[in-house]
């Protein structure tokens, strides 16, 4: 079974900073990118930041609304990514989810995405 498993959520002052970081686990042969989506409650979930994996080019892609802000990583040891939030703004609270997409199986299962279970940012006085 391929899964994304997330962390690093928390409690910050507007201005402060947090990093998530998404690890992907399940005997995966090739995963074409990772990224993350974030939801606010009565909104729709966006696309916060994506990162190339399968090309082995690093390309990023950076929502405008945290452009400046955020960036998004990846280890190549590892099938990880990471996202840094500085400056952040009350606005950004949201629950954060890492996401996968493109993953084949060792065994030629082919899974067209996979969602982590979500971790909740808050940004608060």
């Amino acid at each position: 079974q391929v899964q994304v498993l997330e962390s690093g959520g928390g409690l910050v002052q507007p201005g402060g900073s947090l990093r998530l970081s998404c690890a992907a686990s399940g005997n995966i042969r090739r995963l074409s990118s990772m990224g993350w989506f974030r939801q606010a409650p009565g909104k729709q979930r966006e696309l916060v930041a994506s990162i190339d994996v399968a090309s082995g080019s690093g390309s990023t892609y950076i929502a405008d609304s945290v452009k400046g802000r955020f960036t998004i990583s990846r280890d190549n040891a590892k099938i990880a990514v990471y996202l840094q939030m500085n400056s952040l703004k009350p606005e950004d609270t949201a629950v954060y989810f890492c996401h996968g997409d493109g993953v084949w199986h060792l065994s030629g299962q082919y899974y067209r995405e996979v969602w982590g279970q979500g971790t909740t940012v808050t940004v608060s006085s």
